[in-house]
């Protein structure tokens, strides 16, 4: 491990909003799974809902959500602890109260939420995983996960540069009947400019002003997670993306 990852792990030990558990701590004594039914009461104190966003990388969308609405609890979820020191520590130093960080793999999440302790989950900008899919985070596989945390018809939000994710996520919604409540190929498009879609237009990570310089068009699509009595995987051929990300260096203009 690098120095500089090395001080980022040290320095989130001190923060007061991150909770790290991976996989293998699991049977550390330490390990947070005893929040499991308690974040509001010994995180947050309050009885505001809980959102998740899953896959949080650097932190910035939970930050940023958690600016726009004081009135609900803010999680980012990732696995990379270097990168959501980021985050966490913005949120830290603005000692802002309604923001907080799990470091842990998502597949677990049930281990760490009561049901129906959370009311949203966001998805932004994950890896299609268009290899295998029970690896992606809009497959059944992490939607049955979902469903053991979420309040009944919570909701799930995904916002994304793939088409393959896009399309892959609206078979699964369509083969499972779930409830859209917004869905668009191209959010910044003309047609977009209902209500419908202001929190999802709000914010741009760092990843979505890369696609947005590069050209492309990002897909929204929020739904409800009615579950059904058998999940249904879509069994059809979806075209494989073609392009790749940008460098981890490089910058995106501000132009959008």
């Amino acid at each position: 491990m690098g120095k500089n990852k090395l001080k980022k792990f040290q320095e989130m030990q001190t923060f007061h909003n991150v909770y790290q558990c991976a996989m293998r701590e699991l049977k550390n004594p330490d390990a947070p799974v005893s929040l499991k039914g308690h974040w509001h009461e010994q995180v947050f104190h309050n009885t505001n809902p809980i959102v998740l966003e899953l896959g949080c990388g650097r932190g910035e969308y939970t930050v940023g959500l958690a600016e726009r609405c004081a009135d609900k609890n803010y999680i980012g979820i990732d696995i990379k602890g270097a990168r959501m020191w980021a985050g966490a520590k913005q949120a830290e130093l603005a000692g802002m109260k309604n923001v907080a960080f799990l470091r842990t793999n998502i597949e677990m999440l049930p281990l760490f939420f009561a049901p129906e302790e959370v009311s949203e989950i966001w998805i932004t900008f994950p890896d299609p995983q268009m290899k295998k899919a029970t690896k992606r985070l809009t497959s059944t596989f992490f939607l049955a996960r979902y469903q053991q945390l979420l309040l009944p018809s919570g909701l799930i939000r995904l916002k994304t540069d793939s088409p393959f994710l896009y399309t892959y996520t609206r078979e699964v919604v369509r083969a499972n009947n779930l409830p859209v409540l917004a869905d668009t190929a191209d959010l910044y498009g003309p047609w977009t400019d209902d209500a419908v879609y202001d929190d999802a237009k709000a914010l741009q990570t760092h990843y979505e002003l890369q696609w947005l310089d590069r050209g492309m068009t990002i897909k929204y699509l929020a739904f409800r997670l009615q579950a059904p009595e058998t999940w249904q995987e879509p069994d059809i051929d979806i075209e494989k993306d073609t392009y790749r990300s940008y460098g981890r260096n490089y910058v995106p203009s501000t132009n959008h």
